[in-house]
C-alpha cells in the first residue's frame, strides 16, 4: 500500500479505501462535522460511522460540506444492537440513510453478532437480520454488506445460511489482539478484514525500548508504527481523531515500511489489559 488513495477490491467488485476515518465516540455535532471535513481535506475517502455512535446526522453534514462528490467517498454504517431482526433492520437502515441524507451506503455491517435481548437464539437472529441486508443490497441501497465483531461460530452460521456472502468483517485488531482464527476464517470466506481500535496499545508501548528504537529508525510516532503494522497485515484500518493535525499524521504512513523482524516483534507483544473479555463488550 503506497498511498491514501489505494484500495482493496471486495468480492463483488466494490473498491474500499485502505485507510478509513472512524467516528466512534465523536458525539459533539461540530466536532463530528469538522472531523469529516478535515479528514476528506487530508485525502481520506473512507468514512465509518454507526447507528450506535449517534452521530450519523452530523457525519452526513460533514459529507455534504466536504466539497468532494458523493461518488468519490466510501461511507459505512452499522446496525445498532436493538435493531436486529428482518423488519426492524430494514426500517432502521432506511432511517440511517435519512439521517446521513444519502441515497445509498457503500457498506453496511451488522455491528455485533450476539445481543442481550436475543442471546438465546443468536443463530436465527443473525440469519433474519442478514436477510434484510441482502434484500437492501439487491435494491441498490447498500453497495456492499458485511459483519462486525463476528468470530468463527458466527461466521459459520452466516456462511451456511446466506444467499449473498458477507464481503467484510470489521474486528478489533492490533498488537496483543490478533484474533488469528477469526482472520483466517474471514479470509477463507473471501472477506476483507477491517481493523478497529488499532491504536489501543499506544500507552503500553511508550516505555518499550525496542518500539522507541523503531520510532527513531523510521522517523515515525508509535501511532504511525501501529497503523503501518495494520496496513502491512492487509487490514483496512480505521483510525479516529477530531484534531486536524493528528488526522494528518495518521495518514502519513505510506512513505515507510516496517521490516519483517519489526512486524514479527509487534506480533509477539502481549498486553494483559487489552485481552480481557470486557474489552470486547458491545461498543
Amino acid at each position: 500500500m503506497a498511498s491514501l488513495q489505494d484500495t482493496y477490491t471486495l468480492s463483488n467488485g466494490v473498491k474500499i479505501p485502505v485507510l478509513g476515518y472512524g467516528t466512534w465516540q465523536v458525539t459533539d455535532p461540530q466536532e463530528a462535522v469538522e472531523g469529516v471535513v478535515n479528514a476528506v481535506k487530508e485525502g481520506y475517502r473512507h468514512i465509518d460511522t454507526a447507528q450506535m455512535y449517534k452521530n450519523e446526522e452530523y457525519v452526513g453534514k460533514g459529507i455534504k460540506e466536504c466539497g468532494v462528490p458523493r461518488e468519490e467517498l466510501f461511507v459505512t454504517s452499522k446496525l445498532n444492537n436493538n435493531n436486529h431482526g428482518y423488519d426492524r433492520a430494514r426500517k432502521t437502515i432506511e432511517e440511517s440513510l435519512e439521517r446521513l441524507d444519502l441515497d445509498y451506503l457503500d457498506l453496511f455491517l451488522i455491528h455485533w453478532p450476539v445481543v442481550k435481548e436475543n442471546g438465546g437464539d443468536w443463530k436465527q437472529d443473525n440469519i433474519d437480520t442478514w436477510r434484510a441486508l441482502e434484500d437492501l443490497y439487491d435494491e441498490g441501497k447498500l453497495k456492499a454488506i458485511g459483519l462486525s465483531n463476528f468470530a468463527v461460530p458466527h461466521l459459520e452460521n452466516i456462511e451456511e445460511n446466506c444467499r449473498i456472502k458477507p464481503m467484510v468483517n470489521q474486528i478489533r485488531l492490533h498488537p496483543g489482539v490478533l484474533q488469528e482464527d477469526t482472520v483466517e476464517m474471514s479470509r477463507k470466506q473471501n472477506m476483507v478484514i477491517e481493523a478497529w481500535s488499532p491504536l489501543s496499545p499506544m500507552k503500553y508501548m511508550e516505555e518499550n525500548t525496542k518500539v522507541q528504537a523503531m520510532c527513531s529508525e523510521y522517523g515515525k510516532s508509535i501511532a504511525q508504527i501501529l497503523l503501518r503494522w495494520s496496513l502491512q497485515h492487509g487490514f483496512v484500518t480505521l483510525t479516529k481523531s477530531v484534531h486536524e493535525e493528528r488526522i494528518r499524521q495518521n495518514a502519513d504512513i505510506f512513505d515507510f515500511e516496517l521490516s519483517q523482524g519489526d512486524m514479527d516483534y509487534l506480533d509477539s507483544l502481549k498486553f494483559d489489559e487489552l485481552s480481557k473479555p470486557d474489552d470486547f463488550q458491545e461498543r
